[in-house]
């Protein structure tokens, strides 16, 4: 005779879920689905980068005034990002991830018809509100969904995405525009974003290692602002603040430059931006050197490239201007990847809460591109070229130094965790 114990005790059990692995259908579908959102949600971001001097005179704005198109964007991206973690830990990773795509490339596409400068800034504003959807919910999503042997290469298809799209979002809207101006640009990254959405509702697998777990907004952003009081945590977030701005800043400012003498490039000047794709690869070589001399020397190292990059862009032959694109890219690229995995790693093994202090690093992260941007952009408009590259090298100075102090600060600065792999540029 059995007993209910018994029966209890034979009872099937079912499997703890320990996500796709590689080579299987739906991780296959994950991969292709997120790497197409990452490179459709970092291009309509950028796109606007290299079409500043082209939206100044659409506009009928100074050089200063056109970089805030790009600006506003990563300054709203901050509000979003504290927002969208706690969002997603109740409505579900891949709904958040699914509506933010789809937002955006609306809101793309009414921004390539808006009437105003006006207009266009409130509409780029509301973009880096939905912007912020994907990255806020991809990397839970990945932790979730994907096993862990498998995360690190999910990881860093991920991230190609994003690289990629970075790329297509400085090379793709110089010709586009030549030929139907800011409308076509912007219409055409906009339909791409749409088309990633729909990409997403079709192929992401659903969440199967999501649980809903509410958490206060509030106590979300007290946690994200106590997140730095832990030193070495608040020097990684001051050395990701000003290599965004040198690097961002360079980027603003440097479209205005090859449009002025002695280049003059015109609608040529997006060939130079080939230069970009170099940078693809700057994660894993970063990864590779800190497991050589350590993470904090190999940051350390890529902020000392970011300095040279910043001198290099300064020569006037263009061949120089190229190269030092190349550079700055490759260097401020391997140099957050590494930035935003120790940022994780060094919460982790203080007892402090990883998603928050993941969120202090990017907000002062993308502060410092909203910051810099603007002022590269305001330095080239009244003084040239010297004051955009005092200004770089200012901040690599910065940079430099949180880097060797937080290097020293850190009880194991030799530590790699996957979390290297996460970047977001």
């Amino acid at each position: 005779m059995t007993t209910a114990v018994d029966r209890a005790t034979h009872a099937p059990t079912i499997p703890a879920w320990t996500g796709h692995a590689a080579g299987a259908p739906a991780y296959r579908r994950l991969v292709v689905a997120l790497m197409a959102g990452g490179l459709a949600n970092f291009s309509l971001m950028y796109f606007v980068q290299p079409l500043l001097p082209m939206l100044a005179s659409h506009y009928g704005v100074t050089a200063a005034e056109s970089a805030h198109a790009l600006s506003i964007t990563t300054l709203t991206i901050i509000l979003g990002l504290a927002a969208t973690g706690p969002l997603a830990d109740r409505v579900g990773r891949v709904a958040v991830m699914r509506w933010s795509l789809l937002a955006s490339g609306v809101l793309g596409l009414l921004c390539a018809l808006a009437p105003t400068w006006s207009i266009l800034l409130l509409l780029r504003g509301l973009l880096g509100l939905t912007l912020a959807g994907l990255p806020g919910a991809a990397l839970a999503y990945l932790r979730e969904e994907v096993d862990g042997t498998s995360h690190p290469r999910a990881n860093a298809a991920y991230i190609a995405g994003t690289a990629v799209g970075g790329a297509a979002g400085r090379l793709l809207p110089g010709p586009l525009a030549a030929i139907g101006g800011w409308p076509l640009a912007a219409g055409t990254v906009s339909v791409v974003t749409l088309a990633a959405g729909v990409l997403l509702v079709v192929l992401l697998p659903p969440s199967r290692g999501f649980r809903a777990h509410p958490v206060a907004l509030r106590e979300t952003l007290a946690g994200t602002l106590r997140a730095p009081a832990d030193r070495v945590v608040g020097l990684l977030c001051v050395v990701g603040f000003a290599a965004m701005g040198a690097f961002v800043g360079s980027y603003n400012a440097v479209a205005f430059r090859l449009q002025a003498a002695p280049f003059l490039l015109g609608a040529a000047a997006s060939l130079v931006y080939l230069a970009y794709p170099v940078g693809i690869a700057a994660p894993t070589v970063a990864r590779a050197l800190a497991a050589r001399i350590g993470r904090g020397r190999a940051a350390t190292a890529g902020v000392a490239l970011l300095a040279v990059s910043v001198v290099l862009l300064s020569f006037p032959v263009l061949p120089a201007v190229v190269a030092g694109l190349g550079l700055i890219t490759f260097a401020f690229l391997g140099t957050h990847s590494l930035l935003s995995g120790w940022v994780v790693d060094r919460a982790q093994r203080t007892g402090r809460g990883t998603a928050q202090a993941s969120s202090a690093y990017l907000g002062t992260y993308y502060l410092g591109s909203t910051l810099a941007g603007a002022l590269a952009t305001w330095l080239w408009q009244t003084g040239g070229w010297t004051g955009v590259a005092v200004l770089g090298l200012a901040l690599c100075a910065v940079a430099f130094s949180a880097g060797v102090a937080a290097t020293r600060r850190d009880t194991d600065p030799r530590e790699i965790g996957e979390g290297d792999a996460i970047a977001l540029a």
